[in-house]
C-alpha cells in the first residue's frame, strides 16, 4: 500500500493523530505501544524532539506494520530524505512550504502542511498537499472551518491541531474536520506510558460518544 493510501486507512481507522514533542528514543517503543494499544493508527515525531530520527526509525521497526510513522515540524526539503531512510511515511509542516511539499511528494511520503487562510491551503494543495493542518486552532473556530470547507475540495483531508481536548471534538467534527492532531493533551515529555496510554483512551471514548 502506498503511502497516500495508508494514510487514508489509518485516518479512517482513527482520527487521532499523536504529536510526541520531546520524545526520546528509548521510550519510544513504550510510548508507541500504549498508543497504539489504545487505538490510535498515526504517530508523528517533531523534529525539534531530542533525536528525532532515531525515534522515528524505532517507532518505525517495531509498529511500522501497525500505525503510520512520521514526522512533523519539518522546515527544510533535506529533512524529508531523512525521515524517509527512517522509515518514516508521513511529513508534517506547522506551515506552507511549497519545496518541502514538493520534496515530500517527490519521495512518495504524505504532505500534510499547516495552513490558517484558504490562500494558504490552495498554495499547499497546488504543490502536491496530500492533506491539510489546521494551525493553530485555539486561533480558529468551527464556524472558521466550516466557511473553509465550502471552498476546500471535499476529498482533502483537514485536521484540526492545537488546543484539542475531547469536548472540542463533535463541534469541529460537525463543521467538516476530519481529524485531530494531539500534542501536550495528549503526550508531554516525562509521562509514563501507561499515562499516556490512559489520556489516548479518554480521547477514544469522547470520540466514540461523539460519533454516536
Amino acid at each position: 500500500m502506498d503511502a497516500a493510501r495508508l494514510f487514508d486507512a489509518s485516518l479512517r481507522a482513527c482520527p487521532l493523530v499523536a504529536i510526541l514533542r520531546g520524545l526520546r528514543a528509548a521510550e519510544a517503543e513504550q510510548i508507541g505501544g500504549a498508543l497504539i494499544d489504545a487505538g490510535i493508527r498515526i504517530i508523528e515525531v517533531p523534529l525539534n524532539s531530542p533525536d528525532p530520527f532515531d525515534s522515528i526509525a524505532h517507532l518505525a521497526r517495531r509498529w511500522g506494520d501497525a500505525a503510520m510513522i512520521g514526522a512533523g515540524t519539518v522546515l527544510e526539503p533535506a529533512d524529508v530524505r531523512r525521515v524517509a531512510d527512517a522509515g518514516g511515511q508521513l511529513v508534517v509542516s506547522p506551515n506552507v512550504a511549497t519545496d518541502v511539499i514538493e520534496a515530500t511528494v517527490a519521495a512518495g511520503l504524505v504532505a500534510a502542511p499547516g495552513y490558517f487562510t484558504p490562500s494558504e491551503a490552495f498554495t499547499a494543495l497546488r504543490a502536491g498537499a496530500h492533506a491539510l493542518k489546521l494551525f493553530p486552532a485555539e486561533a480558529a473556530s468551527p464556524t472558521v472551518l466550516k466557511a473553509q470547507r465550502a471552498v476546500l475540495p471535499a476529498d482533502v483531508a483537514i485536521l484540526v491541531v492545537g488546543g484539542v481536548a475531547p469536548e472540542h471534538m463533535a463541534a469541529w467534527l460537525a463543521a467538516g474536520a476530519n481529524g485531530f492532531g494531539l500534542g501536550g493533551g495528549l503526550y508531554k515529555p516525562g509521562m509514563t506510558a501507561a499515562d499516556v496510554g490512559a489520556r489516548a483512551r479518554a480521547y477514544m471514548t469522547a470520540l466514540g460518544g461523539q460519533a454516536g
